[in-house]
């Protein structure tokens, strides 16, 4: 009682300034990520700090770029003890700032050893290991991340390969590393939590670029600095890439410094596990991503349709979120809260540029790029929740309110993503309608992205205004009106007029749309059942169960519930064609009758519906500019594209 009302309350208004006299920067702290244990899901850390004999605080990170929102206190980071001239250190953590441990320094003592360890259920295989920093590292509490030096080391399992963007202190191949233990040069706390590691057993590295190679790059297509994917798998053959898709990622570095005609990394590398263990999806880093993807995601070209721009995504937030910065989102260490107002560019402004890139460089063609569009802008129209929040009020919450399948059309999510798609997409050809197509959103990117040429790694925040004075330099208009009334204001359905200024329009037919194919194909893990949400409003997996239902939508208006089961359609046990069959019939006068299950009973459910079967598309609006195809069109030459990519059986 007594040690805990010291620490937390007597103590508690002055321990930022007190922590500064028990820590010493005159060395770097020194930290050792031990991944020798991954196998076994377990990682550990050896922690020197130097410090200065009084009250101590350290923290671990709360907010980390690129997440949003304050992570859960890491229940994971266990083992923690501190130790100085052979003696261990009681600690106490903070009981308002779950964050945080407070510990006195004893007289005499100029170095602090920490020793933790993180359980890495989610990051680690018996094949494979993936560390971002914050899991591991503890720093002084109250100081800019980017004023904290800290020397890392990394050991890893014999025989394991290791990739990252940090530079190492001597020489170290990836593919043959020596003794399981690499140093890397100094650094400091910000860089060093913006920098993951991968590692490995099976695993090949593929150079990018010109510089990358260790050549000259003439033309200055890739900018002159190097760029690799790094590449994990669960066997041996995974991490072998198809040369067609090696080919499509040197396209997308040439693409990318077209597009934003600079580089704010001295290197970069993509950091990928091809891998059966979820989760998946991209983290982004100034000089890497952390992108993991499943197995399959880009082994045909209709995976590559949904794999590729998760890439080609990570790859642009090293221009747009990493280095221009919300300024409610750049803060100065992982304790202030962010603040996400302006996702909507940071990640909307991201994802409509990262499938733009995609379909440039050769993960989509035209044709694919136009699925997407159709199948974002349909789910956006039919997410009932977009009655009464808007998209700004999406990228605000995201930081506290998330939710599971349930209802989730009616909550919203993250929907400030797709609808960056939309928005800036309408950016981009009002500026081309605007301007009778003498300039585009490249004329933007080149003030926003661009402006300062080309920079080392930095964050350069922004706020509304500045966005809107970019897009007045490239065309005067009233963009502050235009933006805040897509994106401020609740807008019951969603925002064509950019797909329509682009030469196309949004129509539902009966053909199944290919991009929700290939979706299904690269992410689906056979749960995914037969496509109903847009006529039904049914989300369905394989077996019949109900993730979510439609507010508003035929299943709806018969009080269908997430969480029960359909048993039976029509009297015929459920399957995906059986559903389908009743679907269609709806259209001819054809009845929709069901046997639904819930936790305890059964009951008999119709439901008052005949549009037959509905599936998103874009139509060619005739006598208009197909701004959607210049859009997509190169502004680089490919690649020399391998024979077996055009003669693919492309369908498993």
């Amino acid at each position: 009682m007594f040690q805990g009302s010291f620490f937390s309350r007597v103590l508690c208004s002055s321990w930022l300034c007190l922590s500064t006299i028990a820590y010493s920067q005159s060395t770097p702290i020194r930290i050792t990520a031990d991944l020798t244990d991954a196998p076994r899901k377990l990682f550990h850390a050896e922690i020197d700090l130097p410090v200065k004999p009084g009250p101590l605080a350290l923290t671990e990170a709360a907010w980390i770029p690129g997440n949003h929102s304050q992570r859960y206190v890491e229940n994971d980071i266990t083992g923690i003890v501190f130790t100085a001239n052979g003696r261990t250190i009681a600690w106490q953590r903070d009981d308002v700032n779950l964050y945080e441990f407070h510990l006195i320094v004893p007289p005499g003592v100029t170095t602090l050893h920490a020793h933790l360890d993180y359980i890495a259920n989610s990051k680690a295989t018996a094949e494979l290991a993936v560390l971002e920093w914050e899991d591991l590292m503890l720093y002084p509490a109250g100081q800019p991340v980017r004023e904290i030096a800290i020397q890392p080391t990394v050991i890893v399992p014999q025989g394991w390969s290791i990739a990252t963007s940090l530079r190492p202190a001597s020489p170290y191949v990836p593919e043959h590393p020596a003794g399981g233990t690499v140093r890397y040069a100094a650094t400091n706390v910000e860089t060093l939590e913006d920098s993951p590691i991968m590692a490995g057993d099976n695993f090949k590295q593929y150079p990018l670029n010109a510089a990358a190679q260790g050549v000259a790059d003439a033309a200055g297509l890739g900018r002159q600095k190097p760029v690799f994917i790094d590449v994990f798998g669960d066997t041996p053959e995974e991490p072998v890439l198809r040369p067609s898709v090696v080919a499509d990622l040197e396209h997308l570095v040439t693409e990318a410094a077209a597009m934003y005609s600079s580089t704010h990394y001295e290197s970069y590398h993509f950091l990928l596990t091809l891998t059966k263990f979820p989760p998946y999806g991209g983290l982004e880093h100034h000089e890497s991503s952390d992108n993991s993807l499943p197995p399959n995601a880009l082994a045909t070209n209709t995976a590559l349709q949904v794999g590729g721009p998760v890439l080609s995504h990570e790859y642009t937030h090293s221009w747009n979120g990493k280095y221009r910065r919300p300024a409610g989102l750049a803060t100065s260490n992982f304790s202030d809260p962010m603040k996400g107002e302006l996702l909507w560019v940071y990640e909307g402004l991201t994802d409509y540029l990262g499938n733009v890139l995609g379909a440039r460089c050769g993960f989509m063609t035209p044709a694919d790029y136009r699925s997407y569009l159709a199948v974002t802008a349909a789910d956006l129209d039919n997410t009932s929740g977009r009655r009464w929040r808007s998209t700004e009020d999406t990228a605000v919450s995201i930081s506290g309110l998330r939710g599971g399948t349930a209802w989730a059309n009616w909550r919203r999510g993250a929907d400030y993503y797709p609808e960056g798609d939309i928005v800036w997409l309408d950016v981009d050809t009002t500026i081309r309608k605007l301007t009778h197509d003498r300039k585009n959103l490249h004329d933007f990117l080149a003030i926003f992205v661009a402006g300062k040429g080309s920079t080392p790694p930095r964050i350069v925040p922004y706020g509304f205004d500045e966005l809107v004075a970019d897009l007045n330099q490239v065309v005067p208009y009233d963009w502050a009106k235009f933006l805040r009334e897509r994106v401020y204001t609740v807008q019951p359905h969603v925002n064509v007029e950019g797909i329509e200024q682009g030469g196309w329009k949004l129509v539902y037919t009966e053909k199944p749309n290919e991009y929700q194919k290939a979706r299904f194909s690269a992410f689906g893990r056979g749960r995914s059942g037969t496509n109903v949400w847009y006529s039904l409003g049914l989300d369905l997996d394989a077996q019949g169960a109900v993730a979510d239902v439609r507010v508003g939508s035929p299943a709806d208006a018969a009080k269908l519930s997430p969480g029960e089961k359909i048993l039976a359609v029509n009297g015929q046990v459920y399957s995906d064609e059986v559903m389908r069959d009743a679907v269609q019939a709806t259209k001819t006068g054809g009845a929709m009758n069901l046997i639904v299950r819930n936790d305890i009973h059964v009951r008999t459910v119709a439901i008052d519906y005949h549009g037959g079967e509905r599936y998103p598309h874009l139509e060619r609006i005739e006598g208009t500019p197909d701004y959607l195809d210049e859009i997509t069109k190169p502004l680089t030459p490919a690649p020399p594209v391998p024979a077996e990519k055009n003669n693919e059986a492309d369908e498993q």
